[in-house]
Formats: structure tokens, C-alpha cells, sequence
């Protein structure tokens, strides 16, 4: 998941924006949307992790296991609330892809995490199964489309709504604009599609 220091230190910068606005949004609206905030916020840190330039850090070879365990959790937790709508099936696959990837650099399984770091240098392969990653690729790539087309109208429709708490305008706090909620999913639905073109 590692690739050239510069892309891995703008996916961690992205990344860790988007799971600190994940966190503000926790304080406001329904349990079902704090529910799925703090779901965003996890993946959002996650991929931050994730993306941190090996030179700067090498991770322990432990730290895969980790994030398959926590995102294990994660996927466990989603798939409960998976009958509740399409969001729910999203955060599952997106939970359950950071497993496969966190399996994928794991030592000993697929070459391992130091093989992962140096791959971008060398042409070695980080791992993974082509057929699942090219799934997850298409899947990714048409999730970044949906979410940038219900962008667009949401970003165009704004300044004419009217202010208020419910209405979308100067009225909203920062923790409850739609916009920058579906900025944060497009975001890290790039960032996922980038860390998984890795591999």
C-alpha cells in the first residue's frame, strides 16, 4: 500500500482530514448517522495509517494482524446493519477490503510487509488475489462516480437553499453539511482505490 512518498503522504493527509471531519460529525444527528460516522471516521484513520510513507515509519510486522483485527471488528459490526441500506453493504465491503489488504502485506502470507514497502522501488508484488483486487478496483472506481454525480447537485443546490438547521445553508455547523459528508465518502473512496491499485 505503499507507493512513492509523495501520493503515500497526500493519501495521509486526505485520510486523516477526512476521519477528523468523520469525528466532528459524530456529535450531531441521529444514532444511525453518528452510527456511520464514527464507522467513516475508523476507516478514515485506518487508511491514514495505512498510507504512511515507509520511510518514514515501517510499521512491525505485527501491525497487519492489528488492522485485520480491528477492521475484522469493523466488518462484523456492519454486516448487523447491513439490512439497513446500501450505506450499511458499503461500509461492509469497505471494512472488509482493508482486511484483505492488511492480509495481503502480511508477513509470510504474501511476501510480507517489507517486500509491500519496497515494492514501488523493485517491481515486487505486494500480494493479494488479482481476481478479488480487480473486483474491488470496479467496485471502488464505480462507488467514486456515484459519489461524485450526488456531488454535484448537492454542491449546485446549497447556496440556494434556505439557512437554517434543516435547510442546508449558512445555518448548518460544519458537523451537519451533506456536501462535505459526501466530500469525505468520495475522498476515501479514491484513497481506497489508490491504496488497492498498489497491490
Amino acid at each position: 500500500m505503499h507507493g512513492p512518498a509523495l501520493s503515500g503522504w497526500l493519501s495521509m493527509v486526505l485520510c486523516s482530514v477526512t476521519g477528523a471531519y468523520c469525528l466532528l460529525r459524530t456529535r450531531s444527528g441521529t444514532e444511525g448517522e453518528r452510527g456511520a460516522a464514527r464507522a467513516e471516521a475508523l476507516m478514515g484513520f485506518g487508511m491514514a495509517a495505512m498510507a504512511l510513507p515507509a520511510a518514514v515509519l515501517t510499521p512491525p510486522a505485527w501491525s497487519w494482524a492489528v488492522y485485520a483485527v480491528v477492521f475484522g471488528a469493523a466488518s462484523l459490526r456492519a454486516l448487523t446493519g447491513a439490512r439497513g441500506g446500501a450505506h450499511h453493504v458499503h461500509h461492509l465491503v469497505g471494512s472488509l477490503a482493508m482486511v484483505y489488504m492488511a492480509l495481503a502485506m502480511a508477513p509470510g502470507l504474501s511476501g510480507g510487509a517489507h517486500t509491500a514497502h519496497g515494492a514501488h522501488g523493485t517491481g515486487a508484488s505486494a500480494g493479494g488475489v488479482p481476481l478479488l483486487t480487480g473486483a474491488l478496483l470496479v467496485y471502488y472506481a464505480l462507488y467514486v462516480l456515484y459519489a461524485a454525480g450526488r456531488l454535484i447537485p448537492v454542491a449546485a443546490a446549497s447556496p440556494g437553499l434556505p439557512a437554517g438547521p434543516s435547510g442546508g445553508g449558512p445555518g448548518l455547523s460544519w458537523g451537519t453539511r451533506p456536501e462535505l459528508a459526501l466530500a469525505c465518502r468520495l475522498t476515501m473512496g479514491m484513497a481506497m482505490f489508490a491504496m488497492l491499485l498498489t497491490m
